[in-house]
């Protein structure tokens, strides 16, 4: 037998036809079909859409200051102090 097959999902849409038009031309001059011009589209919006969701950028001021944080954290006030007994004794096994 040869190798196993790719696993696969289909995915259907309504569109236009100016829509179909344009993506037809625009696969056209990539000398690509229309599945491969849509489906490369569709991968790297999502990968734009998820990346600026899960990534979290920062400016060159913010790395700074998020560096010096966890570099000289600040002293824990009293109630910080509290709070992390609190939260010793909830955890504590009887």
């Amino acid at each position: 037998m040869g190798s196993p097959a790719t696993s696969t999902a289909r995915l259907e849409a309504r569109i236009s036809k100016e829509l179909h038009a344009t993506l037809k031309r625009a696969a056209e001059l990539q000398n690509r079909t229309i599945t491969d011009f849509v489906i490369d589209a569709v991968q790297e919006a999502a990968k734009k859409a998820i990346e600026e969701t899960e990534v979290l950028r920062l400016s060159l001021a913010d790395q700074e200051c998020f560096a010096h944080a966890l570099l000289s954290p600040p002293k824990a006030t009293p109630a910080l102090k509290r709070a992390f007994t609190r939260h010793r004794r909830l955890l504590s096994v009887e």
